[in-house]
């Protein structure tokens, strides 16, 4: 009966210590310090990669390269503010919302619009940007002087994957002709001066930042007027998502984000813009 009894409690010990470290690795450790924070670095003059720490830059976990750009900076001054320490990780765009979900990064600050559709899957802050929605084309296009969105009728046009770019904006030109969605608004970019096609619409920054690389790029601002992109607030407000629930995480970003200004916001855009890769 002793013999049973002292099996019975080595096999419940062995099923304690299996069931301890089988536990979900893919999550944060709560009692870590370390703000992680998601982004593609690949979508410039929010986020990108670079290969050196130049103009303030920040390691990307499990790479030898660096990210920099507004989402970096807005991340710095976020992390700083709460007293933590900054780890920025890599991710696809169709990986960021997923990632938050499973816990394994504690937010996203990545360009993403504050809509109902992610709102499904993960909380939002306030906004840390206002982005107006803009179309790019090329100096020597027919529609280099286009007034409106009606005035692009016709064009071949596309834009980034899973956006409100692609999926609400390109559908409102007349007889578009909408190529398949891009993987990165850098792809999109490289398209439009290949010639792939004949515009792309974005938002102001990344157009902004656009016009600086490619200088033979002509930026279409109907904002404003009646020939606008029909956008609501929520798909032109940006902000950080985080996990259902994180109130606690939510609420202390949501107070740095409260000391800050629009006029912030704009100058350390513009601070991103001129010190973009290829800039100079």
């Amino acid at each position: 009966m002793r013999r049973n009894l002292a099996m019975i409690m080595i096999l419940v010990l062995a099923l304690s210590i299996c069931l301890t470290g089988c536990g979900n690795t893919s999550s944060k450790d709560e009692t870590d310090n370390t703000l992680t924070v998601a982004m593609e670095c690949a979508y410039a003059p929010y986020n990108w990669t670079q290969s050196d720490d130049s103009n303030g830059a920040v390691p990307i976990r499990d790479s030898q390269d660096f990210a920099n750009g507004y989402d970096v900076m807005m991340a710095k001054t976020i992390a700083e503010n709460l007293g933590m320490d900054l780890e920025i990780v890599k991710l696809d765009w169709d990986s960021l919302v997923p990632a938050v979900q499973a816990g394994t990064v504690d937010c996203v600050i990545a360009g993403q619009s504050i809509t109902a559709e992610r709102l499904e899957s993960v909380d939002f802050s306030n906004p840390y940007y206002y982005a107006q929605i803009v179309a790019l084309t090329t100096a020597d296009s027919q529609y280099a002087e286009a007034a409106s969105v009606a005035e692009l009728a016709g064009a071949t046009c596309t834009s980034q994957i899973n956006t409100v770019w692609y999926d609400v904006c390109l559908p409102q030109i007349p007889e578009a002709n909408i190529l398949p969605a891009q993987e990165t608004s850098g792809t999109m970019l490289v398209a439009l001066n290949a010639g792939t096609c004949d515009l792309v619409v974005t938002d102001m920054p990344t157009a902004m930042a656009a016009c600086v690389v490619y200088d033979n790029f002509r930026l279409l601002d109907f904002s404003g007027t009646e020939g606008a992109f029909e956008v609501s607030d929520e798909e032109i407000n940006i902000g950080v998502s985080v996990q259902k629930g994180n109130t606690e995480l939510l609420e202390g970003i949501n107070s740095v984000l409260d000391t800050m200004t629009e006029d912030d916001y704009a100058r350390i855009m513009q601070e991103a813009i001129d010190i973009q890769p290829l800039s100079n």
